[in-house]
């Protein structure tokens, strides 16, 4: 699977895509990664979620890392840490940035933030969406979380899932669901980009994102209709709280919805992203695809008029291949090849990606990507050739913290 033949045809296309106006100005986005937890000696999830945030206040300057400012002067860029349902992972909540160079530094400065206090008690902090082996998981305990429990049973006690969150800053509630009616149909091609997790108690499941499978279980999780207005996002959303099923506005698990606390539609499609250039370039191109939305509304182009079930079958898809088989092309609803959606994508977004500056940086991770593969077939490749939890966990360290891929010994 190589980007050399689509390399040249993506090239073409983005140069005609990206004639636009330089100088606009830049929508702010940040970041929420979840990371797993880990015994870096046994490979297994540990519960010390509540000890690492403790634990954290302890670092130097706990919480700030240096960063670049859209000017590239060094800034604080301020990483905070936060609980999430499992014992087992750790929130890094990233700070709203300007440039895509100011998200990369703040994913680096986090993860290590994030990896720093986990080693206080032992423990490290890795870019995996799923863990690799069987596993007990634990409840941060607190009464939102144990209602959900009693109420939803078996999905709450198995969920461990990490995924990756972008938000990016709209204009109003009405722009924001314009976005979200016109970003939906790209969603599924950011899912297979970002696809990281192969394995699920213990077994490959022969998915490159389970994470999605898994997520998916939620009653209100995964794609959804066109709203057409803010009122019809209200009225879907009040709806839903009627029914007497979900416990509060927070549990809307749409793959994209709009902040219930900051002025920013939030993108929720994403597996965590084993490389931060990976993570790095999903938010660049959810950011792209949110002007370009913004555009098409502010224009009068309609969205794509594609429905939330044929949108669960190319979701679907993306979570099963990944970036190793065919996907649905978001413009045909027909079978392509990865590289023919990943051309789909970029083009559609160039006008953007090159008025801020992040397109060159974009297709370089993408063709690495494409050439390389994304998190689930790191983790693979790393089982097959050492046949070991461990091994797949100690690799992941290695990428989750350096963009490298660790020196481990060849089998015997």
């Amino acid at each position: 699977m190589g980007y050399s033949g689509t390399e040249q045809s993506m090239k073409v296309e983005l140069r005609m895509a990206d004639r636009g106006h330089s100088g606009a100005q830049l929508r702010t986005f940040g970041v929420e990664e979840e990371l797993l937890l880990v015994d870096p000696g046994t490979a297994r999830p540990v519960a010390v979620a509540q000890s690492v945030l403790s634990g954290e206040g302890l670092l130097p300057g706990a919480g700030s890392e240096t960063g670049m400012s859209a000017d590239t002067v060094p800034v604080p860029i301020t990483s905070t840490l936060a609980l999430e349902v499992k014992q087992e992972q750790i929130e890094v909540v990233g700070p709203p940035c300007h440039t895509l160079a100011g998200v990369s530094s703040a994913i680096r400065a986090g993860r290590a933030r994030a990896d720093a206090a986990a080693r206080l008690v032992g423990a490290r902090a890795v870019a995996m969406a799923t863990a690799v082996g069987p596993l007990t998981t634990h409840l941060v305990s607190t009464p939102r979380y144990e209602t959900m429990l009693s109420r939803f049973g078996l999905i709450m006690k198995e969920q461990l899932t990490c995924g990756y969150h972008v938000h990016v800053a709209v204009n109003s509630a009405e722009e924001g669901v314009a976005v979200l009616d016109r970003i939906r149909v790209w969603l599924p091609v950011l899912l297979a980009l970002s696809s990281n997790s192969p394995f699920w108690q213990g077994k490959d499941t022969g998915y490159a994102s389970y994470r999605y499978q898994a997520w998916s279980r939620w009653p209100s999780a995964g794609t959804y209709e066109i709203f057409g207005s803010a009122e019809g996002y209200r009225q879907v959303v009040d709806s839903m709280l009627g029914t007497g099923v979900l416990l509060d506005e927070g549990m809307v698990y749409f793959d994209a919805r709009l902040s219930r606390h900051h002025p920013t539609v939030e993108i929720r499609v994403a597996d965590v992203c084993l490389e931060a250039d990976h993570a790095a370039t999903v938010a660049a191109l959810v950011r792209a695809l949110v002007e370009t939305a913004a555009r098409e509304w502010r224009a009068g182009q309609p969205p794509e008029p594609v429905s939330a079930l044929e949108l669960r079958l190319a979701s679907w898809r993306a979570s099963k291949s990944g970036m190793t088989d065919d996907l649905i092309n978001p413009l045909t609803s027909r079978p392509c090849a990865p590289e023919a959606a990943v051309v789909a994508l970029i083009s559609h977004v160039g006008r953007a990606l090159q008025e801020s500056g992040d397109l060159s940086e974009v297709e370089r991770v993408l063709g690495r990507i494409l050439t390389e593969g994304s998190g689930a077939e790191r983790q693979r490749s790393a089982m097959e050739r050492w046949g070991s939890g461990l091994a797949v966990v100690t690799a992941a360290l290695e990428f989750t913290h350096s963009g490298s891929p660790v020196a481990l010994p060849d089998p015997a």
